[in-house]
């Protein structure tokens, strides 16, 4: 009884950790909203997408230890903002403007780091950690350039009751930023070894908090 009662403790925390991840990062996306401030808003989302990515992804595959897990933590995220972003639909935008964050490509390297240092939990927080903070921005900027332009797509689909922040206004010029995929995977790159390390610190935790 205490086996299987530890076994579904562990599922359900891989349930709650999966869920909140995406709860937080459901709007992660939305920085097609913020026109005139959208490469700031993507920075700070490609961090905060990092963070939700890499430690749910990483408590995941250290707790299960099978190379693939991340991958599929991905894809639950992925799928569970699908469903979200409907909303974004049902309010009347077209498909092409809904943008959904790109987790799997950055879940896939961090197992394929876990698997190619043979299961080293310090090798995966390293290497993982890194390759996570600086893919997970690239691939969220291709998503983002493929999007409706959009000044267009507001005159086109006007939503008068919305709030004014989540109107797209038109682009303003001097912002802060030079590059915000640079900018995005060089803090990435640094902040995802920490996020990684607290994935396996949580799995760790747990078993103590199970053992008893």
């Amino acid at each position: 009884l205490m086996v299987w009662l530890r076994r579904c403790t562990h599922y359900l925390f891989v349930v709650v950790v999966a869920v909140n991840s995406t709860l937080l990062t459901i709007n992660a996306g939305d920085y097609i909203f913020y026109t005139d401030w959208a490469w700031t808003s993507f920075t700070v989302f490609s961090i905060s997408q990092t963070l939700m990515l890499a430690v749910g992804a990483t408590y995941y595959l250290t707790f299960t230890g099978v190379p693939g897990t991340a991958t599929y933590y991905g894809l639950i995220m992925t799928v569970y903002t699908w469903v979200a972003k409907g909303a974004w639909f049902a309010l009347g935008y077209p498909y092409d403007f809904i943008v959904t964050p790109i987790w799997l490509p950055s879940a896939m390297l961090l197992d394929l780091a876990y698997w190619a240092t043979k299961k080293n939990k310090h090798s995966l927080i390293l290497f993982g950690g890194v390759l996570v903070g600086m893919s997970l921005p690239l691939f969220n900027m291709v998503n983002l350039i493929t999007v409706a332009d959009p000044l267009e797509t507001v005159f086109k689909y006007p939503r008068p009751t919305l709030p004014p922040y989540m109107t797209p206004i038109e682009p303003q010029v001097g912002k802060f930023y030079s590059s915000p995929v640079a900018l995005g995977a060089g803090a990435g790159a640094v902040l995802s070894v920490t996020f990684t390390a607290l994935g396996c610190k949580l799995n760790t935790w747990t078993y103590r908090w199970m053992a008893a």
